[in-house]
């Protein structure tokens, strides 16, 4: 425990209070920039919302050393970064959405990747804050409130003028061995295709972004992650002790005008890609890789290592400066010490909302009553 706390106390300390400067510069440019020009407020926002997401994937790709392995063809490669997309994505691991943004990351949209999440996600101190003011849609897991959510988000995004990726968790909760019984219990009540390595898809979260955006993004990310099996996987806690680990990426570009025009065509579609999803997960537990696409090279660029060390210099230095400034007085230690437990706190905090036993699937109705109409992710 004492060595935990020795590890995550400085990246702790590094994170929060540049993580607190970093809001309060979102919170000025939300209330000077924004109601005169969205577009003005999103490029300055991207910029420095980076400058905080870049630190954890210094963690991921720097501290830990933990590999993506993206199997796409290289056209596709060649266009990432460089359109609007909405992605879907198996939600297999702790940190899916991270692995996401080291892919933006390496494209150059970090600061425009936006997502349908859970509510409690924009609660969350630091990193929910930040990325509420990027645009995260958030949703209250009842379709009668997330309908109009969405509606609303969406107008939001036609106006969006930079390319942008919108990732939609379909499967609406992180994979479990729990959560996997109960959607194989329920393919079995319906006469469903029966998963193996994924969750039956809740479908009107993406029939509304399909629907909705198809004037403006020309191309879906089809996603499947998988973690070698001789490989660990990667979790928060694990990351933050250094841990290192593999994970391989499969990318698939579909247009978006193939998709079907009607709602239950769209949903099917997405059902079916879950079924493929689910064979090519097999097929990797059997070989190991994605063999049936080339694996592209993606680095591991140096500006994440560069920005930790800025805020690191930052920091220490205005610390120094605070202690001379500020006399020794034991109301000062007392001060100090609250500080550091509300960083641990905080960076707990972090480790239990990441973890994949505790997310909460959607309440879903039972079977006779659910049918087609499955909830949205």
């Amino acid at each position: 425990m004492a060595i935990a706390a020795a590890i995550i106390l400085p990246i702790g300390l590094i994170f929060l209070l540049s993580g607190l400067i970093i809001n309060f510069i979102q919170v000025v440019l939300f209330i000077l920039v924004r109601p005169f020009s969205k577009n003005i407020f999103r490029r300055i926002n991207k910029e420095v919302a980076e400058l905080l997401w870049l630190e954890i994937i210094w963690l991921f790709d720097w501290w830990a050393n933990v590999k993506v392995e993206l199997y796409t063809d290289q056209e596709t490669y060649g266009i990432l970064g460089k359109e609007p997309a909405l992605i879907i994505s198996n939600h297999r691991s702790d940190i899916d959405w991270l692995v996401g943004w080291v892919l933006a990351q390496r494209v150059g949209c970090l600061g425009y990747t936006i997502a349908l999440a859970k509510k409690s996600l924009s609660y969350l101190p630091v990193l929910g804050w930040s990325m509420w003011f990027s645009s995260l849609i958030s949703l209250e897991r009842s379709w009668n409130k997330d309908e109009n959510i969405l509606k609303s988000g969406f107008r939001e995004l036609n106006g969006f003028h930079q390319p942008f990726w919108l990732a939609v968790f379909v499967e609406g909760t992180r994979f479990t061995h729990t959560k996997l019984l109960a959607a194989q219990e329920y393919a079995v009540s319906v006469g469903k295709p029966i998963p193996r390595n994924v969750l039956i898809p809740r479908t009107k979260g993406f029939v509304a972004s399909v629907s909705h955006l198809r004037s403006i993004i020309p191309a879906i990310y089809d996603i499947t992650l998988a973690i070698p099996k001789d490989k660990p996987r990667p979790t928060l806690l694990r990351m933050l002790r250094g841990c290192s680990s593999v994970v391989h990426v499969r990318l698939e570009r579909r247009l978006i005008q193939e998709l079907p025009e009607d709602e239950s065509g769209i949903a099917q579609w997405c059902r079916d890609v879950f079924v493929v999803k689910d064979a090519l997960l097999d097929r990797h537990l059997a070989t190991g890789t994605f063999g049936d696409q080339e694996c592209q090279d993606i680095g591991r660029p140096k500006k994440s290592l560069m920005v930790v060390i800025c805020w690191s210099c930052f920091l220490f230095l205005s610390a120094i400066k605070f202690f001379e400034w500020c006399p020794f007085s034991w109301g000062g230690v007392v001060f100090c010490a609250v500080f550091l437990v509300l960083v641990l706190v905080l960076m707990q905090i972090l480790i239990v909302f990441s973890k994949s036993e505790n997310s909460t699937a959607p309440k879903v109705p039972p079977p006779s009553t659910l049918k087609e109409n499955l909830l949205p992710a």
